[in-house]
């Protein structure tokens, strides 16, 4: 997301309010060993060796652990942030969704008092984006997000610490949030490795187009690790670029 982090020479920049000041933080994988948000950022929290065993062990996956061992689900800086592009996501491609999102900082981020490079504001936080005139979307979509930040601001807590049932169910009540942003956010912020959105038709597709009730059966077989499964056949379909 231009202006809020960017990634340079493989290390990831985003601006954060840390220890109560606003400014930059920088994530390289390299370091070692990794600590704090830069672990569930990175998706360090798992047994990676486990989870390509158990997953290779299909036929169908397979020949894409072999090809990309150890692929992680990436985590989360913010739940808000995260659940908040879920949303902006939603049906749309990824260069929109993200134009939306830096339109969305654009506008409702408070800048940096010393910007560094091509970081230059915060994301938005709950308390100004439920109190903004959200625009330059449809207005379904910014009524959920007004909806969202607003239950955050009052006391949601969109992280791993929370119960998964609780968290799902709490996100499934605010207008605009279906189960494919509940399941997406439950990978990427609750950090539930077992998540799995089965309507997504990108999943749907890799098996042949088959229905959702359909692949939600074909994945009883990667249980405990269903997100894992869907990280591989999402980067089978779109390769991600080193």
């Amino acid at each position: 997301m231009p202006g809020v982090e960017q990634v340079e020479g493989g290390v990831y920049s985003r601006t954060a309010m840390t220890e109560g000041r606003a400014g930059v933080v920088r994530i390289d994988p390299r370091d070692r060993p990794a600590t704090g948000r830069a672990r569930l950022v990175l998706g360090l929290d798992q047994d990676h060796a486990e989870i390509d065993r158990a997953l290779g062990s299909d036929p169908l996956l397979a020949p894409l652990v072999e090809a990309l061992p150890r692929l992680r689900v990436a985590g989360a800086w913010d739940g808000f942030e995260l659940a908040v592009r879920a949303v902006l996501g939603q049906q749309v491609s990824v260069a929109a969704g993200r134009g939306l999102a830096e339109r969305l900082a654009l506008r409702h981020g408070e800048p940096l008092p010393r910007p560094a490079g091509g970081l230059e504001r915060l994301f938005p936080t709950p308390e100004a984006l439920a109190a903004a005139e959200i625009t330059g979307m449809p207005a379904a979509r910014a009524r959920a997000l007004g909806a969202l930040a607003a239950a955050v601001a009052d006391g949601l807590v969109i992280d791993e610490r929370q119960d998964l049932g609780s968290a799902r169910a709490a996100l499934l009540e605010l207008p605009g949030i279906g189960p494919w942003t509940v399941e997406y956010v439950a990978m990427r912020a609750l950090r539930d490795p077992d998540a799995f959105p089965a309507g997504d038709l990108v999943l749907r597709n890799a098996l042949g187009g088959i229905s959702a009730p359909a692949l939600l059966a074909r994945a009883e077989a990667w249980r405990p690790w269903r997100a894992y499964a869907a990280m591989h056949l999402w980067t089978a379909a779109v390769p991600v670029n080193p």
